[in-house]
């Protein structure tokens, strides 16, 4: 295993952890409107990471996967909580998946989409966030419906609400949750993808890459919770 002084200068070079998490996937991270802490899996094993290297750790908000991406060069953050899609590779080093999230889609109540696979049939328009690391899977797995991209989940939502596609892609939980608080809507049955999450760091990283690795390999197999 690396060296701490090794680590740190790759993982904290400012002195302090710079964790990058997405806002807007509540599965991962979400602010405890009580609190003002955030929580969730993705804070919690940042936290985690932070006490195991006994240094300081700044979470650092972002709007959306798109937005840490398009931040990876301007040294704003030193670990990124991220889906490892292959389309990021050539930018950064992945850690083994700490967690998966699904992914679905939401239609109407009077829609006859009924599951996932009632979907991809043709006249079908699906709406579905361009940057997000499902939409890459839709695009590899679509055949037959018609993909509308947006600029992010909630313009999709956007688009159903006002008819404008006949289901709208997105991550289960934040679905779910889309339907609890706007009656009308439902998750069709089944998911279309399942998406892991680990944490990036920019492929000239070496040390951490390698400590990451085994970081999560050790914190995944402690069993210790995610939630």
């Amino acid at each position: 295993m690396p060296e701490r002084d090794e680590l740190l200068t790759e993982i904290a070079p400012t002195g302090v952890i710079r964790a990058a998490v997405n806002m807007s996937n509540a599965a991962l991270v979400r602010l405890d409107p009580v609190t003002g802490v955030l929580t969730g899996p993705s804070a919690q094993i940042a936290i985690a990471l932070a006490a195991e290297l006994d240094c300081c750790l700044s979470l650092v908000r972002y709007g959306s996967a798109a937005d840490i991406l398009a931040a990876a060069e301007g040294n704003e953050w030193d670990v990124a909580f991220i889906a490892p899609d292959p389309s990021r590779a050539d930018r950064l080093s992945f850690s083994p998946p700490y967690t998966t999230v699904t992914a679905s889609f939401l239609v109407s109540d009077s829609s006859p989409l009924g599951s996932v696979g009632h979907v991809d049939v043709e006249g079908v328009r699906i709406a579905t966030a361009k940057t997000a690391a499902y939409t890459k899977q839709l695009e590899r797995q679509v055949r037959n419906a018609i993909l509308l991209h947006t600029e992010n989940p909630a313009s999709a939502l956007d688009m159903l609400i006002s008819s404008q596609c006949d289901a709208a892609a997105g991550l289960t939980q934040s679905l779910s949750r889309f339907c609890e608080e706007n009656p009308g809507f439902r998750v069709v049955e089944g998911t279309f993808s399942k998406v892991p999450q680990a944490i990036a760091v920019h492929r000239r990283c070496v040390h951490a890459s390698t400590f990451l690795s085994d970081f999560i390999q050790q914190h995944c197999s402690a069993g210790k919770p995610s939630n």
